[in-house]
């Protein structure tokens, strides 16, 4: 049988909570032509999704929406064989199909992983969109230059990890936005950026401040709220921000425009100060930039040049907390859940 998740039809508003999702046993689908069975291995749990379900995107009845790393059990693919090991949707599910006549809602074209290349979780994390998502929005988005100040909230985050090694490699001075005690020194002691805030802190504002003696010149925004507020007084003149995800917002009332707000808090700033604001929409850079990301990044993660931490739990009746655990900023690295054994451990 196969276990998958779906929302349980109650009105979606705020946080998740028990009664957000409904478990379901069904039989294990059987592949067509030019389709392959998979086994989920890890289910990649990520912010975007709250906000994805919230607009009404996965109807009642359809597994969560989830990028998954997958081994095939039965394949009529070609370039697929059972064994190989593939990164797709699988969404909250144990088993899924994928390939022609198959489409889910945030369907994503699946590709065959090298084991050879990175741990297979990474797919999913700093070899996969997470990865291309922080590559896309510093490297070719705002376009660093050495010696320059880049800010990146939720630095011990799945993005932010990658965003702030990424600065460091290309002579930026990077300073961390995190939560925790124990997360400001991961991002400093482990990470290697030059400094961490805490955005529990109550002054906030004067601490990134004294963090940021020149100016802001990147901003790669992952949260929004307080934490926005805090980084607008200091940007530099010609300065760049991206805005990949507003986290602190994601718990707004349905048909809030959190962007919007943003922007109008910023606008005058944004204007004296020539900021340049662009939202980040990592499907863009897939055919474009994947391959170039992959062949920096990868040769980096391997050498330990790039360190990436996951946090890695187990079993899909855990997902639904797993996931208001991420979402509280709860989990220390890039949340996962395994639902079935890695081979290749």
């Amino acid at each position: 049988m196969n276990r998958y998740w779906t929302l349980s039809g109650k009105p979606l508003g705020g946080w998740p909570d028990a009664e957000t999702f409904a478990l379901h046993e069904a039989p294990i689908p059987k592949p067509g032509a030019g389709q392959a069975l998979t086994r989920t291995i890890y289910i990649s749990l990520d912010p975007y999704q709250w906000g994805y379900k919230k607009r009404g995107t996965e109807p009642a009845g359809v597994p969560c929406h989830a990028r998954t790393v997958s081994q095939v059990l039965e394949s009529n693919l070609d370039g697929l064989k059972p064994g190989d090991y593939v990164f797709n949707t699988n969404g909250w599910s144990e088993y899924g199909l994928m390939g022609e006549r198959v489409w889910r809602p945030g369907y994503m074209i699946p590709r065959k992983l090298d084991p050879a290349r990175g741990r297979i979780s990474q797919a999913v994390g700093v070899l996969g969109m997470l990865g291309l998502t922080a590559y896309a929005g510093l490297v070719v988005m705002a376009s660093p230059k050495a010696g320059e100040t880049l800010v990146v909230s939720a630095a011990s985050g799945g993005v932010g990890q990658i965003v702030g090694q990424l600065g460091k490699a290309r002579g930026l001075r990077v300073i961390g936005i995190a939560g925790k005690e124990a997360k400001c020194r991961f991002v400093t002691e482990e990470l290697g950026l030059d400094a961490c805030v805490s955005h529990l802190s109550p002054t906030l504002p004067e601490d990134l401040r004294a963090a940021c003696p020149n100016g802001v010149d990147i901003y790669f925004e992952n949260v929004g709220g307080a934490v926005f507020d805090a980084v607008l007084p200091l940007f530099n003149a010609s300065a760049r921000m991206t805005i990949c995800g507003l986290i602190a917002h994601y718990g707004d009332a349905p048909g809030t425009d959190a962007r919007a707000a943003l922007m109008k808090r910023g606008e005058a700033i944004f204007a004296a100060c020539n900021v340049t604001v662009r939202d980040l929409f990592v499907g863009d850079f897939v055919k474009s930039h994947h391959d170039v990301f992959l062949d920096e990044v990868a040769p980096l993660v391997a050498s330990g040049r790039i360190r990436y931490r996951e946090d890695i739990r187990e079993g899909i009746e855990n997902v639904p907390a797993c996931f208001s655990e991420m979402l509280r900023g709860d989990n220390f690295g890039k949340m996962l859940v395994q639902v079935a054994s890695d081979p290749t451990l």
